[in-house]
């Protein structure tokens, strides 16, 4: 076979006719490339505002409160990383949360998953590190890959699926509140994450309290 060789430039335009049937097919290089930037682009989640913080000096008064309500006070031992998951409600328009600790301080973070909400019941899981947590995830979301499929990975589909709100760092929770809210981006679930992985000795008594408004 001869082989050709077709410069492309912006706006060239590639006709191949076969020898065999005679159809013509009309290749645009500008289109085509377009046309695949424009897919990649739909597969990105939007950015994802920065939320809003504040704190409060009535730690006596929350905890006395959170510590009556089922679910308000928990123990995250040492080395765990609690997350607590809460999807987006139909009737909400923004997430609220507030939290305490007892003598030490606590890792807070808060990530966003662009996913189906099937559910409105908050959840709570526990893993043992960060790195342990994101295998875990790793694990869910392989298994909608297509078998064999190289370009559609686990980890590329999690980044895409996954935005950060507010990364996480060590909270001064002991001494006061913390307090913050965010506004919808869209249909998801908000990753609260409580992190105690960095504590080798000591567990934290953990008081806190997550709503939605209108």
């Amino acid at each position: 076979l001869t082989s050709y060789r077709v410069p492309q430039g912006v706006g060239d335009i590639v006709m191949i006719q076969s020898d065999h049937t005679g159809a013509v097919d009309i290749l645009s290089a500008e289109l085509e490339t377009a046309d695949l930037l424009g897919e990649q682009r739909k597969t990105q989640p939007p950015p994802l505002a920065a939320p809003t913080m504040w704190t409060t000096e009535k730690m006596k008064e929350f905890k006395a409160k959170m510590g009556k309500e089922k679910n308000g006070r928990m123990v995250v031992k040492r080395g765990e990383v609690v997350t607590v998951r809460v999807p987006t409600h139909p009737d909400g328009k923004c997430i609220c949360w507030e939290f305490a600790t007892d003598d030490y301080d606590i890792g807070f973070g808060v990530y966003f998953d662009w996913t189906t909400v099937t559910s409105t019941a908050i959840t709570v899981q526990v893993s043992e590190s960060s790195d342990e947590e994101d295998e875990d995830e790793d694990e869910e979301i392989e298994g909608l890959s297509p078998v064999g499929d190289v370009e559609r990975g686990s980890k590329s589909y999690l980044r895409n699926r996954y935005g950060e709100v507010m990364p996480v760092y060590r909270r001064n929770s002991h001494r006061e509140v913390q307090a913050g809210s965010h506004e919808y981006p869209g249909e998801g679930i908000y990753l609260l994450k409580f992190d105690n992985s960095y504590s080798l000795l000591r567990n934290k008594t953990l008081f806190f309290h997550v709503y939605y408004t209108s």
